[in-house]
């Protein structure tokens, strides 16, 4: 009983150890995994200047709402909204019947005062001889004096009178004061305006700007110090140069840009007011390297590429810094070294620490 035991005990052992080598034997049939085969592409450094293009509108240099000095009801509009107009030029007119008895009131004075003057300066002449002759005193004399001296003053006031009367009067009647366009127009006939309500809006004769709403994030590059470019949407074939005027410090609340304003070197004629414009302008330069968006990888949620050591062919995850994207290419600003080696196709099945079959860029049969 106890051979049969030892017997059955090495039957067991016989046939695990024939399992074993037999499933060795199966392992080593099995064909070795070949090497994913990838493009790589020489890693080198270039200058990368990207070019920022936007539109605008054309504004004139300088301008200014228009409006009464004086408060009253409107009579006269003579000009509308687009209308070229002089420096001496009627754009509207208030009834003046107030002013003009304002006036009429001052000249009243004057006549008056002038009256009062041509009195005491006779009384003062006689005065002047009776003293000469011993007929008066010098305290009558003196009397005489002051009065015309008071009358003299009174005149002055009703002639300052008249003067400020007489301007108020031409306040009725609204002027350009200088030579430009009308852009803009909130005057009626038959309107009572106040004193200082604009009334019209009018773009100076002169240099012309160029007025962008800029996005904050254009500003994180600086851009060369060459002139902008700039052309007529509706035709670009017209063309110009300007120069940055002004930056506004400021950020839009509602639409998160910053307004730039640029000086239009020379104004085509056909960049008119409110024309729209595209400006271009190019950032100052930077070194990069630039690859195929499908070198991209991801490095526990860090953007990443596969860098291939030449020698033992392993590809190992690099961290990157990309700086743009653009359509079908990548810019990465630091991460990489000019003369490595990076994957440019072949990511998406490549695990780090993998060797690789490296297949040049400019060839064919890289699997995706």
């Amino acid at each position: 009983m106890a051979m049969k035991r030892v017997a059955s005990g090495r039957l067991a052992v016989v046939l695990g150890l024939a399992s074993v080598v037999a499933a060795c034997q199966d392992r080593a049939a099995e064909p070795a995994r070949p090497a994913a085969q990838v493009k790589v592409e020489t890693v080198a450094l270039t200058d990368y200047a990207p070019v920022v293009s936007l539109t605008g509108e054309i504004k004139a240099r300088f301008q200014a709402d228009l409006s009464f000095r004086v408060s009253g009801r409107i009579t006269e509009r003579s000009v509308d909204v687009g209308a070229h107009v002089t420096a001496d030029q009627v754009l509207a007119r208030l009834d003046p019947q107030e002013q003009q008895a304002d006036v009429d009131a001052a000249q009243a004075s004057v006549r008056a005062a002038e009256a009062q003057v041509r009195q005491a300066s006779s009384a003062f002449d006689r005065q002047k001889t009776l003293l000469g002759q011993g007929f008066t005193t010098r305290r009558e004399h003196d009397q005489a004096e002051a009065a015309l001296r008071t009358a003299q003053g009174s005149l002055d006031a009703a002639r300052a009178q008249l003067a400020t009367a007489q301007e108020a009067l031409s306040y009725t009647a609204l002027k350009a004061g200088a030579a430009g366009i009308i852009t803009a127009r909130n005057a009626e006939v038959g309107q009572v305006a106040q004193a200082a309500q604009a009334m019209f809006t009018l773009a100076h004769d002169g240099p012309r700007d160029a007025v962008f709403q800029v996005h904050e994030s254009a500003f994180f590059q600086q851009p060369e110090d060459a002139p902008v470019s700039l052309a007529l949407v509706s035709d670009p074939t017209v063309r110009t140069t300007g120069t940055v005027r002004e930056i506004s410090p400021t950020v839009d609340a509602r639409t998160g840009t910053v307004r730039v304003t640029i000086t239009v070197d020379r104004t085509p004629d056909a960049m008119a007011l409110g024309a729209a414009v595209s400006g271009t302008a190019r950032l100052r330069p930077r070194r990069v390297v630039i690859l195929p968006w499908s070198a991209l990888a991801s490095d526990s949620g860090r953007t990443a590429v596969f860098v291939v050591d030449p020698a033992s062919k392993v590809a190992a995850l690099r961290p990157v810094t990309v700086l743009a994207y653009e359509t079908g290419k990548v810019i990465i600003s630091a991460g990489l070294t000019a003369g490595e080696l990076a994957v440019t196709d072949g990511t998406k099945l490549l695990r780090p620490d993998e060797v690789v079959a490296m297949v040049p860029s400019n060839t064919s049969g890289a699997t995706r």
